[in-house]
């Protein structure tokens, strides 16, 4: 396959609302067939063609075989560049450590064998860093012997978005495989961009510009999911009590929940019922960031938890993508995305290994120029 002007193509499993799509787009991919079988993210993922091009449908991946999915992508064998996804991953989270084996699990086998049947140029895995763990490692390393058997070269790295301009840490793992014509090896993962500490994007850098959403709870006119949650007044005292960056253990005893009580429970958990720092990276948005007891998820200065659309922004979502769902059904949305900027920076690499591959270049390492990611607009006005 020879590169042309049109772009590589790609089909994502597994992909929520769009945050790979939204940087593999940016990276200068065509995404020509997105699933995912949760119908809230497909929805979010539609609503949003004003960020990029593609239509997801809301299917399951057992109900997409190989050729199925080649046929809906509008693909003969031998066209598909990149085949990208990120398995629901809770069965590797460190939180899970020890317990049964988790179901989901074998959905990234069913990605497995599309990526054996289909061989395209690259494939791309995310999931979270327990998937290097006592119990993941070996699944993995299954994994890889399995891809590499087919042919596969395979590298895997733990990239941290805050270092690719992120206003957020979130370590997660990634595998790239590439099966090129030249049997040459010439994927390498992006190097930082902002992994020196003053350069990192900050919590005020990416969201003290915005309003305070209406504290009568309903969603800010001119701003797409940014309404203020609402908390008991156990909670609101707790907020009183804390200022920016602090957490559960700098709260008075008196309100301390019943569970951090114990000395057991003291060392864990340190920054439950915590706020958010100004000046630092936010910590790790979860699928339940919407919870001020889940995390430090307080807002730095206002009397409340961060809102939806702040938690989307610290993802690294542009300030105008919008979230189909419930509030709890967007924070999982949002929670369970590969920010944007990580997306597109992993996506150039690849793009660049596509291109020395297409053009016949050397199977070596290439000295790379410096190149600007597209990050969240900071000087985004609504309408």
């Amino acid at each position: 396959m020879a590169i042309t002007e049109a772009r590589p193509t790609r089909i994502e499993c597994f992909s929520g609302a769009g945050g790979l799509s939204l940087g593999l787009h940016r990276a200068g991919f065509d995404v020509r067939l997105a699933f995912d079988c949760d119908a809230d993210a497909v929805a979010s993922y539609n609503v949003n063609q004003d960020h990029h091009p593609s239509v997801a449908v809301c299917r399951r991946i057992e109900e997409l075989p190989p050729k199925a999915l080649l046929r809906e992508a509008g693909l003969k064998p031998g066209q598909l560049v990149l085949l990208a996804g990120g398995p629901p991953c809770q069965g590797f989270s460190v939180q899970r450590i020890g317990k049964d084996e988790d179901s989901r699990n074998q959905l990234v086998l069913e990605f497995l064998k599309r990526i054996i049947e289909l061989k395209p140029w690259f494939f791309l895995l995310e999931n979270v860093p327990g998937i290097k763990g006592r119990r993941g490692s070996q699944f993995l390393s299954g994994l890889l012997a399995e891809v590499r058997e087919v042919g596969y070269l395979c590298h895997s790295t733990v990239l941290d978005a805050s270092d690719f301009g992120v206003p957020q840490r979130r370590r997660r793992v990634f595998v790239v495989g590439e099966r090129l014509p030249s049997g040459a090896s010439r994927f390498s993962f992006p190097a930082p961009t902002t992994s020196n500490s003053q350069l990192k994007t900050t919590v005020r850098q990416a969201v003290g510009h915005l309003p305070s959403p209406p504290k009568d709870g309903s969603e800010h006119p001119l701003w797409p999911n940014h309404r203020r949650d609402k908390l008991s007044q156990r909670n609101l005292e707790r907020l009183r009590a804390l200022s920016a960056g602090q957490g559960r253990v700098d709260l008075p005893s008196h309100l301390l929940a019943d569970c951090h009580r114990t000395s057991a429970d003291a060392i864990g958990h340190r920054n439950v019922y915590g706020r958010m720092s100004w000046d630092e990276v936010a910590p790790t948005i979860t699928a339940r960031f919407d919870s001020f007891t889940r995390g430090q998820f307080g807002h730095p200065e206002d009397l409340r938890s961060i809102s939806l659309r702040e938690g989307a922004i610290l993802q690294g979502f542009p300030e105008t993508f919008r979230f189909v769902g419930s509030k709890v059904s967007v924070a999982r949305q949002i929670g369970n995305a590969v920010p944007p900027p990580l997306a597109e920076a992993i996506g150039r690499s690849l793009i660049r290994a596509y291109a020395e591959e297409s053009e016949g270049l050397p199977g070596r390492a290439i000295e790379r120029q410096s190149e600007q990611l597209t990050l969240f607009p900071t000087s985004y006005q609504p309408a």
